[in-house]
């Protein structure tokens, strides 16, 4: 199972009344950390709209542990959790820089056609994907 890293530098915008990054960033963070995971694995999102396919998120999953301020820096780890040739789920954790789990999490995606939103195979659409995909998705 391959998990990818990205850095985050927490933004003043992204904190809330109570001086900690607001709840709802947090899933900026994880699209920051699947395109990570996307590119690292070799492909981008960008090539896949372009061929008039989108994947949207149809379930999202967060456990919050700690917070983060204004100033820290996140290491957000992506992998393949679970992945079936039509749905991929992502799995994610937020560290901090004492390696601390903050943040644990999953999100759910299919491929549709953009036009349509009707799902589509990945493995019949994006063969390349659907094999690497394959080979990283985390092993049961």
């Amino acid at each position: 199972m391959f998990i990818s890293e990205k850095e985050v530098q927490v933004r003043y915008a992204e904190t809330d009344a109570m001086q900690v990054v607001y709840h709802g960033n947090y899933v900026v963070w994880l699209e920051l950390g699947r395109t990570q995971l996307i590119e690292d694995l070799g492909f981008n999102y960008a090539a896949m709209e372009n061929e008039g396919y989108v994947a949207p998120v149809l379930d999202i999953q967060l456990s919050y542990k700690k917070p983060f301020r204004y100033g820290d820096i996140a290491w957000v780890y992506t992998w393949i959790e679970e992945y079936n040739g039509v749905r991929t789920v992502y799995g994610y954790k937020i560290k901090n820089k004492e390696g601390e789990v903050c943040l644990t999490g999953t999100t759910s995606h299919t491929i549709v056609k953009k036009e349509t939103f009707r799902p589509v195979s990945m493995k019949r659409i994006f063969p390349e994907w659907h094999k690497v995909y394959e080979e990283n998705k985390k092993q049961a």
